[in-house]
């Protein structure tokens, strides 16, 4: 087994306010919550923190009008809580590292928030940091604003041991994700299913969508890859779909389905999803072979893929309905390149199509239609 992941979460006290087995706790009010430039984003030192609020078996526990700035390396981080509503909160972290970390938590609601932070900005995880897995579920968040200036604005992983299921994403404005605007990883064994996103917008993200599995084998009894299935996303958009800060990498990539030989990516319906590409990419990327990675996570992993709009792999039951598909620049890509895939459907699908040969490409692919979207080019290898 390798390195167990939640060890980087398990110092759960070096906080700046740090509770365990806590019920019916607060924070309310008009007040804020100040790192004042006292908490670290590295590896804290005897007497130092890194953390603004770090909870670990919480029960009941309320944000209300409240605010955390300079959160340092987590502004909150909690672990094994039952019960979390956060609603006209903020949490200002853009210069430090991660907001809101909800690690193997359930029940939990945000709403009516501004989150903002340099690396993950909302995130669900499932670590061992508590010597057990636990499943995340019955999750909401809605009607905010979030910011990730270097990573992820909404995020599944990467640590995931326990499963995840029933967790809706509605009603959402993300402006701004140096990774990814949604991103989807299973790196150690869980299976994240019934996810629904709904009404959300995109802008300055590099990756608009990012789903992967991989296999890490850091949990304990080297669990097989997980499982991605059973996602909607339905009434999405897409604008400025580049990096908001320099960061690792290039400024922009295609939005991105891949599973593994083993373990496809099952059941996601993507639904009304208007997308604005910057496109710029000559006919010969059309080629690239992105590598199989089973350790690796960063969207940048798989570097340039070989559509426009839309890159998916090792994948099965995958539909495209009545949605628009364009770019900024001229692109010789085509617009959907679909790889070792089962039955990828494209229905109603708007596409402005692609300088080079072909607007949709299926690699060694079976099952798929293409249907009511203009007259495709369509390339079956």
């Amino acid at each position: 087994m390798g390195r167990v992941p939640g060890l980087r979460h398990s110092h759960f006290r070096n906080a700046l306010i740090f509770g365990e087995n806590v019920e019916n706790i607060a924070f309310t009010g008009a007040g804020t919550i100040d790192g004042d430039n006292n908490l670290i984003t590295g590896d804290p030192s005897q007497g130092q923190a890194d953390k603004a609020l770090s909870l670990k078996y919480c029960r009941n526990l309320r944000f209300q009008d409240i605010t955390f700035r300079q959160g340092g390396h987590f502004a909150i981080l909690i672990n094994g809580c039952v019960g979390v509503q956060m609603h006209n909160t903020k949490i200002l972290s853009a210069d430090d590292r991660d907001a809101f970390n909800i690690i193997n938590t359930s029940n939990v609601e945000i709403a009516n928030s501004r989150i903002e932070a340099s690396d993950d900005a909302v995130v669900f995880k499932s670590d061992y940091a508590l010597g057990r897995t636990f499943t995340t579920e019955n999750a909401i968040v809605r009607d905010s604003t979030i910011l990730s200036t270097e990573n992820n604005a909404l995020q599944f992983g990467s640590e995931t041991c326990g499963n995840f299921h029933n967790i809706q994403l509605r009603n959402l404005t993300v402006t701004g994700a140096g990774k990814a605007g949604i991103g989807m990883v299973s790196m150690d064994g869980a299976t994240i299913e019934d996810i629904t996103y709904d009404n959300i917008k995109l802008s300055k993200t590099a990756w608009a969508i990012f789903m992967h599995i991989g296999k890490r084998s850091r949990c304990p009894g080297n669990p097989p890859a997980g499982k991605i299935r059973n996602v909607t996303l339905k009434n999405i958009t897409g604008t400025n779909l580049t990096t908001p800060r320099d960061v690792a990498g290039d400024d922009e990539y295609s939005a991105t389905i891949t599973g593994r030989t083993d373990s496809a990516i099952e059941n996601v319906t993507l639904e009304n999803v208007n997308m604005n590409f910057p496109g710029g990419h000559p006919a010969s990327d059309a080629n690239r072979v992105p590598p199989e990675n089973s350790t690796a996570y960063p969207p940048r992993t798989f570097g340039v893929r070989p559509a426009y709009a839309f890159w998916v792999r090792h994948a099965k039951g995958i539909k495209f309905l009545n949605s628009t598909v364009e770019f900024q620049k001229s692109d010789g890509r085509p617009v959907f390149l679909a790889n070792d895939t089962t039955g990828v459907v494209i229905d109603g699908v708007t596409m402005e199509r692609s300088t080079g040969s072909w607007d949709v490409t299926f690699q060694k692919s079976i099952g798929q239609q293409v249907v009511n979207s203009g007259n495709p080019r369509v390339r079956v290898q």
